[in-house]
């Protein structure tokens, strides 16, 4: 556990994948109602610069494009499984990492992107005018490649987990990867380069993974499930625990979910179980 970990992981936001996929879900019923809206929420640098600092976050909610409602169910279920799977193996706190660091690298591309239009293009740019010019190309900021990141790290993580193409044909996740892999380079060869750069912004937090966390790719589920039991076994065996309740005496071994605090009332060093934080009586010394 790392220094930044021990200090902020308390911070970490569980089921962040579900989050996300609610954020989508307002997306979509925003689209089905008013579709131009979503272009008042996109990453626009240009309109950040001039007020509209809730595009920083806004454009999250607007979800990758498709009419099929079926498609759309299918494909939520499936990334909110891959994110679900990814935070069970790295946890809490370096899921949080790999998601977040990933959206602010999108939203430094697209002011590099911005950046690049008035090297080259600035005269079409002054005729037109920065906010025309700009809005349309923040649509090449979105969530898909948040999406993408996320099956890369899947693929990298668990490259002999088998998936149902298209429901049939069974293929491991590294064949996808590597596949997905090619269209991704073939696209960022032939796309125009202002796609690039969103393209490049995920592929960095990517990169970036795979370099640092080379101690926990290349596992299989049974192998992440076995390593976690035997890290909870040698804990139980050997007694030691950072947190107890005082009132019901629980552990963290007692269930992951379980949270523990300090109670700043309370005259002495009283820790207590979520069930019981607000609920004792406190302590006081006489």
């Amino acid at each position: 556990m790392s220094n930044f970990e021990k200090k902020f992981g308390k911070y970490a936001i569980r089921n962040l994948s579900l989050m996300l996929i609610m954020c989508y879900a307002v997306g979509y019923l925003i689209s089905m109602v008013n579709a131009n809206f979503l272009l008042y929420l996109s990453l626009n640098p240009y309109a950040i610069l001039h007020g509209q600092i809730w595009r920083l976050v806004t454009w999250i909610i607007i979800p990758p494009d498709s009419s099929n409602l079926f498609f759309v169910i299918i494909m939520l279920y499936f990334y909110y499984s891959l994110g679900t799977s990814l935070e069970r193996t790295w946890g809490t706190y370096r899921y949080n990492v790999y998601l977040f660091s990933g959206m602010l690298f999108m939203v430094i591309g697209s002011f590099l992107m911005m950046g690049y239009s008035y090297l080259v293009h600035g005269d079409m740019i002054a005729v037109t005018g920065g906010k025309t010019f700009f809005e349309y190309l923040s649509l090449y900021f979105t969530t898909y490649y948040v999406n993408m990141s996320i099956f890369l790290a899947f693929a990298a993580t668990f490259p002999e987990v088998q998936v149902l193409l298209m429901f049939i044909v069974p293929i491991k996740v590294k064949v996808l990867g590597i596949l997905y892999g090619v269209i991704l380079l073939v696209e960022f060869i032939q796309g125009n380069p202002y796609s690039r750069f969103a393209m490049a912004a995920s592929l960095f937090n990517f990169i970036l993974f795979w370099v640092g966390s080379r101690n926990h790719i290349h596992m299989s589920p049974r192998q992440v499930k076995r390593r976690q039991e035997f890290k909870r076994e040698v804990r139980r065996n050997t007694g030691t625990t950072k947190h107890k309740c005082a009132i019901c005496g629980r552990t963290e071994l007692d269930g992951d979910d379980l949270e523990f605090r300090f109670c700043s009332k309370c005259e002495g060093n009283y820790e207590y179980c979520q069930d019981h934080l607000f609920t004792h009586q406190h302590v006081k010394s006489h």
